[in-house]
């Protein structure tokens, strides 16, 4: 370990997280070649970040000055324009002149703040329509390594909100100081994602966020202005009330998910004003309530319309069962729960080239509809899903493993052995063995994970719910001796994470939401079935990073919802990166605040985790097809994108954990 990393660790440890703060002012760097900002951090933290992504191709060779802070794009008259070099010099301001319009931008700090105002002004002689309008901000929200996350990356929540636009940057280690930027004048409507792919970053990189103002009409000598005040926060309740200061608005809910017919309660308050709404849920799907405030603003919540909770999950059961179950006998993948698209109405086959065979293959992830029907199962005792369980029990035993219990994710075994397929494996196990009542499953789950332990050690963040599950079963049902080998192996896992607390590994991802909640969930479980306390603490340690992955935005696509932004790409039928939110494994962290919240008595944190599933039934339709993967942003890499991908594939997981959290809806 460099002395530098010894000198980071020892300020995490002893203290230099929460030391009250000094002024901390935002401080800024220009290029002085296209007026555009290339540094901003904050003045008093030790971390020395830069907030923003080096665009002179140093960080990633592809992002290069044309993408600095406050740079940007519009079309007029069907062409695309862009200003990125200043092309009027002025003392006070930087101006762009592109054709008639005049592109201003002042910048000051004045309170500790980087206030912001982009002015376009027609200087010609007819109206102009300006259309499609980006500005970049850059934030440095990445995924180098762990290490590098915890010292200089940031988690960006934005919030599209029109007036009531916001971003809030949480610092990945989840310490403040944080960075937030609200809207003050003018309209964003909406924004986009650029330089994504398989050769800029992959899945480490979440790509240059940029802001779509309103289209704007001009008419000759007209202007429009949009500003925005940067800042300095300690967390969201502080960014929350700095907001406010500004001229802002906070909207929240108490959930985001009614049936209809329901009453949705929506609470906003400006700087001068609080009040409520009682909202009818009128429809299925998207209820999109407007709120009105100040001298002619507006801006937005999002709240989805259901029938109920058993109509949704019934369909979704129903469905699976009747179209994408595998039942062509000549199939060697018969039994199996398959891939459905949903626009050419059929099973996908697997059978023409994708980014990924393996994301569309008959194991993997698909394992999460047999856990899902299986808990279906146990709540309805509905004999034809029972049947249709059992038939793909044997497909997973048969087809999927081998005498020695490795798991592959296809029936020729010639695909990859990957350590995540296990404890999916050993999860629809130990639910079938409660389905079923036989025996046989228990010692299956137990040799699946005893397998897993043998090839891959104790160091994989797996994802595993199902640790304090094994040791119920196995102990109520006479396999002490079992259960005693397997909770030695869950603690020599534990005290791996321990040992490297928030210096994660590098796993598929080089560090997501999907290696923290893991961790934390690992941790409780273990602290749950020992007493020993340094797993909760190891737990908590790690909490503070888990949350900043999720934001506040009063939508149900975005409330505590994990940022992630890579699994439309390679699971879906589009093939598209950007955003994606919600995608179902933001239901890890429902699970980890459940379970973190009956280690510690916590109640806030479970109706954060029920409202975390509930969130996520948007990827289920009443008819119950199923989608696995919401694209939020407008625009990725240019491709429109902010719909549900055709694939119902993967996302079954969300409602496995809906069932486990929400037992009594």
């Amino acid at each position: 370990m460099s002395s530098h990393v010894k000198f980071f660790v020892f300020v995490f440890i002893f203290g230099g997280w929460g030391i009250p703060a000094r002024s901390q002012s935002v401080f800024y760097h220009t290029n002085p070649s296209t007026g555009a900002i290339n540094y901003m951090s904050i003045d008093n933290d030790y971390r020395a970040m830069n907030w923003l992504l080096e665009t002179d191709g140093t960080q990633y060779p592809w992002i290069g000055q044309e993408y600095g802070w406050g740079l940007g794009f519009f079309s007029m008259d069907s062409v695309r324009y862009f200003w990125n070099q200043q092309t009027i010099f002025d003392t006070n301001n930087l101006i762009y002149k592109i054709k008639d319009i005049l592109i201003s931008i002042k910048r000051k700090l004045h309170n500790n703040e980087l206030i912001e105002e982009y002015t376009f002004k027609n200087t010609g002689k007819r109206q102009i329509q300006l259309i499609d309008i980006g500005i970049n901000a850059p934030f440095n929200d990445n995924y180098p390594d762990g290490i590098t996350c915890m010292r200089s990356r940031g988690h960006a929540h934005v919030w599209d909100g029109e007036h009531g636009a916001y971003i809030n940057v949480m610092h990945q280690s989840g310490q403040p100081p944080h960075l937030g930027l609200v809207l003050t004048r003018g309209v964003i409507k909406s924004y986009e994602i650029r330089e994504r792919g398989i050769n800029k970053g992959g899945s480490n990189t979440r790509g240059v966020i940029v802001l779509n103002p309103e289209n704007i009409t001009l008419k000759p000598q007209q202007s429009y202005t949009i500003a925005w005040r940067i800042f300095a926060h300690n967390g969201w309740s502080d960014f929350k009330t700095k907001m406010l200061r500004a001229g802002g608005i906070v909207v929240e809910c108490p959930r985001y998910v009614y049936k209809v017919g329901d009453t949705a309660t929506i609470v906003f308050a400006t700087q001068r004003h609080k009040d409520s709404l009682r909202v009818p849920v009128k429809k299925m799907g998207k209820n999109r309530v407007e709120i009105r405030y100040g001298k002619g603003k507006h801006t937005h919540v999002d709240i989805l319309g259901i029938s109920n909770y058993s109509n949704l999950i019934k369909a979704r059961a129903d469905f699976i069962i009747r179209h994408q179950q595998m039942n062509e006998q000549t199939d060697p993948r018969h039994g199996a729960y398959m891939v459905y698209d949903n626009e050419d109405n059929r099973i996908f086959l697997n059978d023409r080239p994708t980014v990924s065979f393996a994301d569309r293959d008959e194991g993997g992830e698909r394992l999460g509809m047999g856990v899902f029907l299986a808990l279906y199962y146990l709540k309805t005792r509905d004999e034809k899903v029972k049947t249709s369980l059992l038939r793909y029990a044997d497909f997973v035993k048969n087809k999927l493993q081998d005498s020695t219990f490795r798991v592959f994710s296809t029936v020729d075994h010639q695909e990859r052995n990957r350590t995540y397929n296990y404890p999916w494996v050993a999860e629809f196990y130990l639910r079938m063995f409660e389905v079923s009542g036989n025996k046989q499953f228990l010692h299956d789950a137990y040799r699946t994970l005893r397998s897993m332990f043998r090839q891959f050690g104790y160091g994989f963040y797996a994802i595993d719910g199902s640790i304090m599950l094994s040791q119920q079963l196995l102990r109520k049902n006479g396999l002490l001796a079992e259960a005693d080998t397997l909770l030695s192996d869950y603690c020599k896992k534990g005290n791996i994470y321990l040992k490297n607390g928030i210096y994660y590994p590098k796993h598929e991802v080089n560090y997501e939401q999907s290696i923290v909640a893991p961790s934390v969930i690992t941790l409780c479980q273990l602290y749950l079935l020992t007493g020993n306390r340094e797993y909760l603490e190891g737990a908590t340690l790690q909490m503070p990073l888990l949350e900043t992955f999720g934001g506040q935005q009063p939508s149900y696509h975005l409330h505590d919802i994990a940022i992630r932004h890579w699994d439309g790409y390679w699971f879906g039928k589009r093939e598209l990166w950007g955003d994606v939110m919600p995608h179902y494994w933001s239901t890890l962290t429902a699970v980890a605040f459940d379970i973190y919240a009956r280690c510690t008595g916590n109640e806030e944190y479970r109706e954060r985790a029920k409202n975390i599933v509930r969130n996520n039934l948007c990827l289920f339709s009443e008819d119950g097809r199923a989608s696995c993967a919401y694209v939020y942003p407008t625009k990725v890499n240019d491709t429109d994108a902010r719909c549900y991908d055709p694939f119902a594939n993967d996302q079954d997981w969300a409602l496995a954990y809906f069932l486990i959290l929400n037992s009594k809806e």
